[in-house]
């Protein structure tokens, strides 16, 4: 007896049900984000086709794709028919996005506002499922010199070493710094361990003259400066 209906296997479906088929006839943007998935992932399982596996795996992220993106390879392989093979494939895709958005972004040169400051980071640190600690360095007339990751830890957060940052900007003539990190949980709320930090590196960069301008908890589609709040 078989288990599953021959009807149920997708070379029996209609093409406009087959979403290579269908991408084919009717172009990539007539695909829902489930059937441009269950292509990537090429096949589902005994009890669900590819494109019924990947709507359930956007479910998981509640239908959101920069969700997605932060999905580890070990989380996708909790997915009843994902192997390690289309796990790769799903999270390699995402990068693909993630660095084609950042192409995207204008090049920026100078930091005018915090919001500049965001468009500057939010490609590096938007996404990241763990904390990073970046720096802007910056000359006298707020042009970037440098971006640079000082630190990366996990999603509790991450350690700061203040005479780096110091080092790298005066091995590079700066004299301005913007701090920036990211919180992956999505809260802009800053910590207490994030107000610290930033008194530590204003008080050390103020006796070297150099001006800490702002510091920016970066999210996936916003932002907190501590500048705009007056906390800095």
């Amino acid at each position: 007896m078989q288990e599953k209906s021959t009807s149920f296997s997708i070379k029996h479906w209609s093409n406009d049900d087959k979403p290579r088929e269908k991408l084919l006839s009717k172009g990539k943007s007539a695909l829902s984000d489930a059937e441009l998935i269950a292509i990537l992932i090429g096949s589902g399982n005994r009890d669900e086709s590819a494109v019924e596996l990947s709507k359930r795996i956007l479910s998981s992220t509640k239908n959101n794709l920069n969700d997605l993106g932060k999905v580890s390879i070990n989380q996708l392989l909790k997915f009843k028919g994902i192997g390690e093979a289309k796990a790769i494939s799903i999270v390699a895709a995402m990068e693909l996005g993630r660095r084609r958005r950042a192409e995207e972004t204008p090049l920026i040169t100078k930091i005018s506002s915090s919001k500049t400051g965001f468009e500057l980071l939010q490609p590096i640190l938007g996404d990241l499922p763990h904390e990073e600690f970046w720096i802007v360095y910056l000359n006298n007339a707020n042009k970037v010199i440098r971006k640079s990751q000082l630190s990366k830890g996990g999603i509790t957060g991450t350690l700061v070493d203040v005479r780096l940052v110091l080092k790298q900007a005066l091995e590079i003539g700066a004299l301005a710094l913007i701090l920036a990190h990211n919180h992956p949980s999505g809260t802009l709320r800053p910590s207490a361990a994030d107000k610290e930090i930033t008194k530590k590196l204003i008080t050390a960069a103020n006796a070297l003259d150099i001006k800490v301008l702002d510091h920016l908890i970066i999210t996936d589609k916003d932002y907190f400066s501590f500048a705009d709040e007056g906390i800095l």
